[in-house]
């Protein structure tokens, strides 16, 4: 089973196959901002991919037009709300961690 570690927080947790980045953060407590619900409607939930991205799913439309807008965008930016776990372990940080 995959896993997923959340920096700055040094968090690890397994993931199932095709889980959000964000759903994990939310059903194990990891301060990870959502403030659309995770519907792709702000960029709230936005993170670093550190390591793992080839085990991601790919970027679809919706997410690349949203991540344009992202300040502090960089290659490696994702919006946890869209962004899967496929296959492997990934390593990610959050970009604004809620305190």
């Amino acid at each position: 089973m995959p896993k997923i570690t959340f920096l700055p927080v040094n968090q690890t947790f397994e993931v199932s196959e095709g889980e959000t980045i964000l759903d994990v953060a939310i059903n194990n407590d990891v301060p990870l901002q959502h403030a659309c619900g995770g519907f792709c409607a702000c960029t709230t939930c936005h993170v670093y991919v550190k390591s793992g991205g080839q085990s991601l799913s790919p970027m679809e439309e919706d997410e690349i037009e949203r991540i344009a807008s992202v300040y502090e965008k960089k290659p490696e930016s994702r919006l946890g709300c869209q962004t899967k776990v496929m296959s492997g372990d990934v390593v990610v940080e959050i970009v604004n961690v809620d305190a």
